[in-house]
């Protein structure tokens, strides 16, 4: 699918890194109005996630018009023809984290096709951080705010009693995963919340071991399974499935602790 687009997908991606970046700092730990996308409960959402979200669908549209464009606040444009991909777009995947001046929140950009996700990156863009697999080497990458890069490796943590796990809103563990999370907070010896995409673009990083997020959506996840994957981790549905499009997600750094999120998983539910 990378050939869609040629071999420089990855700076097609910078490029509209770039675009979000412009169009989210302007907002960031300044006037910035929350408005509520839900009639019951709180789905905060911003002009920032709506600018942000705009800039990136003008540069798609205008050089990939028959791609299809699946975004958090604009909903889904379909791709023309089956054999053009999908661009999953999450313009500030931590909006209560941006809203509250907190460094965790990314625009997240991925690029689904049949087979599900193939390429993506998250941008943290008031520290200048970006992580990416472009589909083309194999490989996830980190950029630093000198503009350093580095490849990215998982850990090589095995077991649960060694593991690091993070998870974003525990108290989304209910019904038959309240006993499992329990369970796993019992286990592991560290234990991080409230990390959104940030988590996982650690554990692509080798900090992370463990994450397990129930109720994710599409553009929650698309953008960092091949970063997860291309560094050397395994990221999916609670039930073994592929986690493209979403669901109750586990990423982990090896099998073994995929495995054993799994089986911990069939003897607590």
């Amino acid at each position: 699918m990378g050939e869609q687009i040629g071999r420089d997908l990855a700076g097609f991606l910078h490029e509209l890194a770039d675009a979000a970046d412009q169009a989210v700092l302007p907002y960031f730990r300044g006037a910035n109005a929350v408005s509520n996308k839900l009639d019951e409960g709180f789905d905060p959402v911003t002009e920032a996630d709506r600018g942000a979200e705009r800039a990136i669908r003008a540069i798609i549209d205008e050089r990939y018009p028959e791609h299809g464009i699946y975004g958090e606040e604009f909903g889904h444009k379909k791709p023309t023809s089956d054999a053009a991909p999908t661009w999953v777009l999450d313009p500030v995947d931590g909006t209560r984290a941006f809203i509250t001046g907190m460094l965790n929140w990314m625009t997240l950009i991925g690029l689904t096709g049949k087979e599900g996700a193939y390429a993506g990156l998250a941008s943290q863009a008031f520290t200048r951080e970006r992580f990416f697999a472009d589909g083309n080497d194999g490989a996830s990458w980190y950029r630093g705010p000198g503009g350093e890069t580095k490849k990215l490796a998982v850990s090589q943590v095995t077991e649960l009693n060694e593991a690091k796990f993070c998870t974003t809103v525990p108290e989304l563990f209910t019904g038959p995963l309240e006993a499992f999370f329990e369970k796993m907070l019992e286990i592991t010896p560290v234990k991080r919340f409230s990390g959104d995409a940030y988590f996982y673009c650690m554990l692509a990083a080798g900090q992370i071991d463990v994450i397990v997020e129930p109720r994710l959506e599409a553009y929650d996840i698309a953008a960092l399974i091949p970063i997860i994957e291309n560094a050397g981790g395994v990221i999916t549905k609670l039930d073994g499935t592929s986690a493209h499009d979403g669901g109750d997600v586990v990423a982990t750094a090896t099998p073994q602790l995929h495995d054993a999120v799994l089986n911990l998983l069939a003897t607590t539910s």
